[in-house]
């Protein structure tokens, strides 16, 4: 006899899918962190690299926006979106007085006058991702400075800096670490002492490992899916690790190709194929009863677009080329940690409390696997839709 309690519980389950699949237009429509790269030269001159969507700063599209069709401004950002980079540079103009009244760099406790000197923005492209222009801000600095700080508004978003040290007479120069700003705050000061002086291992490999984490635990709700999908068809922990690890390897060999420029397919292929492969591994779960040695080489094959995606996360994200294979690691130890985290985590709810209330495999089959995998195709084929269609 089954209890109350699990029927709650397997509604809960499946809202959550069901809200999940609400809100799955969010992925191809979310606004990235910016990134900014603080060149200090011993020269005495500065110049910041602000990458950033000039569609969302115009339109006050920010971090609070979980997808930008919620913002008032939607139609607006979506008109921007599609303009040729001459006339996106004609409408930042107004704006860019604006732009550097609110960010702030402060020197040594004094705030800096920097100026706009040069913004590249790109083609239109696929406007499913987010178009990501640089604004270059340059200004001059005090060889005697000690250490600067950065603040760049909530209202603009949320945005991660890093300041490098250059010496380009002695060719020497110091890279910082990430700083990750969030909740409209101010750097923590950034130190201006040293020329030349790398990350210890220690740094590179927490620094990764977390980023690698992150991106898919909260942040990659398509690679979550896929592992779930990958957990249905077999709640075994022996074959689920197996999975999961061959995924792990495939997508490490085209992160490393990707990022060492060998491999470099657009993104309007990748994505959509990604969202079709979530879709082909749940649509195989409802056609197939049990787990063949074919689906390691499948997964194996998916892995390989993943780590496509994967790139255009590290690309913005930057590697260290004196580290280049430590932070790589890294970063791939964080995506299997947040891996194992989901099948652990399914494992307890689904395979162990749901396979104790059913009496049979065929019952949890039935109640579990083939309406779970239902959720995730059709959320992988409407993914797989959105991202194809402009």
């Amino acid at each position: 006899m089954i209890n109350k309690s699990f029927f709650y519980t397997i509604i809960l389950f499946f809202s959550t899918l069901m809200a999940t699949f609400m809100s799955a237009q969010a992925l191809a429509d979310i606004v990235k962190p910016a990134l900014v790269e603080i060149s200090v030269k011993t020269d005495g001159t500065y110049q910041i690299e602000i990458r950033a969507s000039i569609e969302a700063l115009l339109t006050g599209i920010n971090a609070r926006y979980k997808n930008t069709k919620d913002s008032p401004n939607a139609q607006a950002y979506d008109d921007l979106r599609v303009l040729a980079p001459e006339q996106l540079r004609q409408a930042f103009r107004p704006f860019e007085k604006e732009f550097l009244q609110q960010v702030k760099l402060v020197i040594d406790g004094q705030q800096a006058e920097p100026h706009i000197s040069k913004v590249t923005i790109p083609e239109p492209g696929y406007v499913k991702v987010p178009r990501i222009s640089l604004i270059i801000v340059t200004g001059e600095i005090a060889t005697s400075a000690q250490s600067l700080s950065w603040y760049y508004p909530a209202r603009f978003g949320d945005n991660a800096v890093r300041v490098r040290q250059v010496d380009e007479v002695n060719e020497k120069w110091h890279w910082s670490s990430w700083q990750w700003l969030k909740n409209d705050e101010i750097s923590q000061p950034f130190s201006l002492t040293e020329v030349f002086t790398q990350q210890t291992t220690f740094e590179v490999v927490s620094t990764y490992i977390v980023s690698g984490f992150e991106h898919i635990l909260p942040k990659g709700l398509d690679h979550i899916l896929f592992i779930l999908g990958i957990f249905l068809l077999s709640s075994r922990i022996r074959p689920l690790l197996w999975q999961v690890t061959m995924f792990t390897i495939a997508h490490t060999i085209t992160l490393g190709l990707s990022m060492n420029g060998f491999i470099d397919l657009p993104a309007n292929i990748v994505e959509p194929l990604i969202a079709l492969s979530i879709a082909f591994i749940a649509i195989e779960n409802i056609l197939t009863p049990r787990l063949h040695k074919s689906r390691l080489f499948i997964v194996f094959i998916f892995g390989l677009l993943h780590g496509m995606g994967f790139a255009s996360v590290l690309s913005d994200f930057g590697m260290p080329e004196n580290d280049f294979a430590t932070a790589l690691i890294s970063f791939n130890v964080g995506v299997e940690i947040a891996q194992v985290a989901i099948i652990l985590l399914a494992y307890l709810l689904l395979a162990c409390w749901f396979r104790q209330q059913l009496a049979n495999e065929q019952q949890y089959r039935r109640i579990v696997v083939i309406p779970g995998s239902l959720f995730i195709a059709i959320i992988g084929l409407y993914w797989t839709y959105d991202r194809i269609v402009l």
